[in-house]
């Protein structure tokens, strides 16, 4: 089930949201624990059995490190037990995620033919991994105390509105609302409302640029041309920044609905200055999850320069991994890494002297190179994606747009180019200041809803309603990661 869906918005959630109302809040947890699995097996119920198997493991492991340390065995015993989760854990992602990758790989390097496993992908296997591994690693630390009942804890794993595709929400972020959490009135008129300018991200946004981009990407041969390949770049880099960030708005307000504070997952990254800026900006749930779980522990910064560009290469090969089983992937994470190095040794120091007029190049470069990575990233077939990448620099096929196909590639651009308007001002915070001036700042939202922002999400609300109904794509990018 997807939260863009007329299952979702016209059964599951109002049934939801009623009933657990209805419920007296002991019985809270055990509602949307048990709403959250219908949620989930849905559409993969065979899938159930191993997210509780993920659940009932990590409780497990909680409790036993939580018993060895009030017996005084915390450092031994704790360690083992934090040893064995992770590679339980990442034993089930990888068998699931990386098996076939890996047969394949062996196939093509050792000219082999072992067969393909074919095992589909347990959907939001990803986030819940890395989810319930920071639980038992912050218990071990001693930032968070083990959860006792195994029903919050299912609760919290299962937890509908972040279980797909995020953010990643880590115990500690939501340890007190597992089990004590004030629901109020303003927070769940701030919960719609927020889920519904997410919804309208993803529909009215994403979803027309994915269709335009899968168009576009019917291009081939000599009629792909240079402002073919970037208008193509461009409608992809904004449908999964539009997609995501809209999923991750709804799922911070569905839990805002229920009383729960996720923690934000993007700030306007197409605003970046810098690479490094951009990635404080982009999916900051994982960049947190990894900074936190895996480069500091690693030991970051602090043991020298060539360690830590060590450290950022293997946090950099496992953040391209951790999206797909591809090599693509891979190349991706690690494209990042050496944009990411090149400013901590000299670009950064650099961009410093560009003030005044000259900042905007620091974007320009900025969006250069996320652009160019978003043609890596979508493309699978590495042979492909270097063609597109040649596409959008090589001087023959700007002579192509240009001269060739001149009369195809302004009627492509100049039909686009209010979208691309539209959806450049939608990403910036130009709109959300813009709008906040509108409706006279916070004060007049302290208690409630103010009647412009009423009037914005029911006008959102039917426009989505209606082009869910008339549409026929309606993909989440990131639930195959």
């Amino acid at each position: 089930m997807v939260f863009s869906s007329m299952v979702f918005l016209g059964i599951f959630l109002p049934m939801v949201g009623l009933v657990y109302y209805l419920t007296p809040k002991k019985f809270r947890n055990l509602w949307l624990f048990m709403a959250s699995l219908l949620f989930y097996g849905w559409g993969e119920p065979k899938y159930i059995l191993i997210m509780l198997f993920s659940t009932v493991f990590d409780y497990v492991n909680g409790r036993l490190i939580g018993y060895f340390d009030a017996k005084g065995l915390h450092k031994s015993a704790g360690k083992a037990i934090v040893a064995l989760s992770c590679i339980g854990n990442l034993s089930i992602l990888g068998f699931f995620k990386y098996t076939d990758f890996v047969i394949g790989s062996v196939n093509k390097v050792c000219s082999t033919d072992f067969p393909l496993l074919e095992i589909a992908l347990p959907i939001g296997i990803s986030f819940y991994t890395f989810q319930t591994m920071s639980y038992t690693i912050d218990v071990y630390r001693g930032l968070v105390k083990p959860q006792k009942n195994i029903i919050s804890f299912g609760m919290y794993v299962c937890l509908f509105p972040q279980l797909i595709a995020g953010p990643i929400v880590r115990y500690q972020d939501v340890a007190r609302e597992v089990d004590e959490r004030q629901e109020s009135e303003l927070l769940r008129q701030r919960g719609i409302y927020r889920f519904i300018i997410g919804l309208s991200k993803k529909v009215l946004l994403a979803n027309q640029a994915g269709e335009l981009y899968q168009q576009l990407q019917l291009f081939s041969g000599s009629e792909l041309t240079a402002p073919v390949a970037w208008l193509s770049a461009l409608m992809y880099t904004f449908q999964i920044y539009f997609d995501f960030s809209g999923y991750s708005d709804m799922a911070i307000g569905l839990g805002m609905f229920f009383g729960f504070h996720f923690p934000e997952n993007f700030s306007h990254p197409y605003e970046s200055a810098s690479v490094t800026e951009f990635w404080r900006r982009w999916h900051m749930t994982l960049s947190t999850w990894f900074r936190e779980y895996v480069y500091i522990p690693l030991g970051g910064n602090r043991k020298g320069r060539g360690r830590q560009i060590l450290n950022l290469f293997v946090v950099w090969g496992l953040t391209g991994l951790w999206h797909g089983a591809d090599w693509n992937f891979l190349l991706w994470g690690l494209y990042y890494f050496l944009f990411l190095i090149l400013e901590k040794l000299f670009l950064l120091r650099l961009f410093e002297k560009l003030t005044g007029k000259l900042g905007f190049l620091r974007h320009i470069y900025t969006m250069l190179v996320v652009v160019s990575g978003w043609v890596l990233f979508s493309h699978t077939d590495l042979s492909k994606a270097l063609i597109w990448w040649k596409a959008l620099f090589a001087p023959s096929y700007w002579y192509r747009g240009l001269v060739m196909f001149g009369a195809q590639s302004r009627y492509l651009w100049m039909h686009s180019l209010p979208f691309l308007l539209v959806m450049t001002v939608g990403c910036t915070g130009l709109m959300q200041s813009l709008w906040r001036r509108l409706i006279g700042g916070e004060e007049s939202r302290a208690s409630y809803l103010c009647k412009r922002e009423m009037g914005l999400s029911a006008i959102l609300l039917v426009l989505s309603v209606i082009y869910l109904v008339s549409g026929s794509y309606n993909p989440f990018l990131y639930f195959r990661f």
